[in-house]
């Protein structure tokens, strides 16, 4: 039979982790929300996105996130009349990265709390574990 407290904590940890590299991609597009092609007409940085996916591990048949993999946000860039920048079109235009800070920032803080539960799990887990011992050793 397998340790469900054992469980808890890999489950618990693959949260850890996927939420890590969540917060990485954030962190990733605020630092390039004013990043603009370099040449005219050219695309600017574009928004990074997360999925997750559930699976099994099979050594201890416990329930683990994952990520799924990593997609650029295909909402259009904001455009900026510029002419004097060097990536301005024709028309004087400079296309924007389409990140948000607002929608980073919510995000950021999502996967912080989420971080902070699966971390407090863990603690749970390892409480939980120490008490099992301390039992065991009155008996």
């Amino acid at each position: 039979m397998m340790d469900p407290l054992l469980s808890i904590m890999r489950t618990a940890s693959s949260g850890l982790q996927s939420q890590s590299m969540r917060l990485k991609v954030v962190s990733e597009n605020l630092a390039n929300m004013d990043s603009t092609g370099t040449t005219p007409g050219a695309d600017p940085y574009r928004r990074k996105l997360v999925t997750f996916e559930q699976t099994l591990d099979e050594a201890t048949g416990a329930q683990m996130v994952g990520i799924d993999r990593i997609i650029r946000d295909q909402k259009p860039f904001r455009t900026e009349y510029d002419p004097g920048h060097p990536a301005a079109d024709a028309s004087g235009y400079v296309k924007r990265p389409n990140v948000e800070m607002m929608l980073e920032m919510a995000d950021m803080r999502e996967a912080s709390r989420s971080y902070e539960a699966n971390l407090q799990m863990i603690k749970q887990a390892r409480d939980m574990s120490a008490l099992m011992v301390d039992l065991l050793k009155g008996q």
